[in-house]
């Protein structure tokens, strides 16, 4: 039925939608385009943050606009809904996206801060809407850190990877010191104040410092993820991959399952 059809497919859209759009355009200013395709139904828009971020907004126009407001696609952390009347434009949008990033600076500074100064494992390349972020401690420890984005000076989810006995102490200086967070400073400097330690330099350290292979694959990153686990025995300590341990236990003889939980023997030193 679409192919009998492709006239229909192909309807071009009445001239008042082209006039209204580059009137729209070049009221907002060509200077703030950074891209419109050649059927002029997608526009990009970009803009700087009053920290100095690039950010872009792309706007999908139906046929309808102004009348319907287009589909705005932006990279948050949070929902970006804007508020559209028939005789609004396209600066109106320009503004509440403006509005929408001073909003989001301090969650931006924080985890910007957190990117500056220490090794991120994870994620490699993080994208504006990510909120979490795994920082290295040591060799083979490291904590997740999920950020809030509306309340980024708030106490974050905190989840530790690595052997039991190196952990262990920071679970319970987290839990100690929760009392301490003070919302006036830095995310970064109340996490170290909370777990009482300096998070390894980038200055002074390298990536490859923390970033071991897994002990089952040989690589460091399998379908995008990094190695999570690590052997609790304190002389081994080599990570692997959940999904490579998983399937080494499972055809272990000597490993056993409990509902979702399987266990075994370290490949490397046996405990």
């Amino acid at each position: 039925i679409a192919l009998k059809n492709t006239q229909d497919l192909h309807v071009p859209r009445p001239p008042e939608y082209y006039s209204c759009l580059v009137r729209d355009l070049e009221m907002l200013g060509w200077n703030k385009v950074a891209y419109v395709d050649t059927g002029l139904t997608t526009v990009k828009l970009k803009a700087e943050d009053s920290c100095g971020r690039q950010h872009l907004i792309t706007l999908k126009l139906n046929a309808k606009y102004p009348t319907e407001p287009p589909d705005c696609l932006v990279d948050f952390p949070v929902q970006f809904a804007i508020s559209w009347m028939p005789q609004n434009s396209l600066l109106d949008i320009y503004k509440q996206f403006l509005a929408a990033l001073e909003s989001l600076r301090g969650f931006w500074d924080a985890l910007d801060e957190i990117d500056g100064k220490t090794w991120v494992l994870e994620p490699e390349n993080p994208a504006r809407s990510a909120t979490a972020r795994r920082i290295a401690i040591g060799n083979n420890v490291s904590v997740n850190v999920e950020v809030d984005p509306r309340h980024p000076n708030m106490l974050p989810e905190c989840y530790f990877l690595g052997a039991d006995h190196a952990v262990a102490p920071l679970r319970t200086k987290l839990n100690n010191n929760m009392h301490l967070w003070d919302p006036e400073i830095s995310l970064l400097q109340n996490l170290k104040d909370l777990l009482e330690i300096d998070f390894p330099s980038r200055a002074v350290l390298e990536k490859s410092d923390f970033a071991k292979d897994c002990g089952i694959c040989y690589a460091y990153r399998l379908d995008g993820a990094a190695p999570d686990h690590v052997c609790d025995e304190p002389r081994c300590g080599q990570p692997f991959h959940q999904a490579c341990l998983y399937e080494w236990l499972q055809g272990l003889p000597t490993s056993r399952q409990s509902f979702n939980v399987i266990f075994g023997e370290c490949p490397y030193c046996n405990k």
